[in-house]
């Protein structure tokens, strides 16, 4: 796994060992990463949170690019490690904060997001849910762009969100919502 583009291109990433976390194919980043740079034109200075931060690859790739700084969130040990281990590597370790937690465990935010990209488990509906409880606690405002990555057959609709974009990849399906004008 490595940093697709940006600062940090071609830099191997490690992946947490076990079965507890599905890091996103180098394709599948790509691929999101693409309608993301043609949606925002530039990560430049943006604000970004990684949920179900796994590895960190999502977030690490947002800062690779320009982004300012990167909320990881991720409960899983071995996980956070990983993500800290990264961070050191490219020594990154003041753009990224690492929260150890759910993120169903999250508080109000202080703050809308510029981009919050969430890699849920497949088949849980768990990214519906996060959503769902970040709208309600103020992460997402008018400017935020928010990319779901779900298995293909997932149903991905949120009321509040629009679906701006959607594209299968592999087994997966990305996403990318705004926030919906009545909302």
């Amino acid at each position: 796994m490595r940093v697709i583009a940006g600062d940090w291109r071609g830099r191997k990433l490690t992946a947490p060992k076990g079965e507890a976390t599905r890091p996103t194919a180098d394709r599948t980043r790509e691929t999101l990463f693409s309608m993301l740079t043609s949606r925002l034109g530039s990560f430049e200075d943006l604000r970004v949170v990684d949920l179900f931060a796994g590895s960190g690859a999502l977030g690490i790739e947002a800062l690779s690019r320009g982004a300012a700084h990167c909320l990881f969130v991720e409960h899983d040990r071995a996980a956070l490690d990983t993500i800290r281990a990264n961070l050191s590597a490219l020594d990154a370790t003041s753009k990224g904060s690492v929260q150890a937690g759910s993120v169903m465990s999250l508080g109000p935010a202080r703050e809308t997001y510029d981009l919050i990209l969430l890699d849920p488990p497949y088949d849980t509906g768990a990214g519906i849910v996060a959503l769902e409880r970040l709208l309600r606690l103020g992460w997402i405002g008018p400017a935020t762009w928010i990319a779901l990555e779900t298995a293909r057959h997932e149903n991905t609709s949120v009321k509040g969100l629009d679906i701006e974009a959607e594209r299968r990849v592999g087994k997966g399906k990305l996403t990318l919502f705004r926030l919906s004008a009545e909302h």
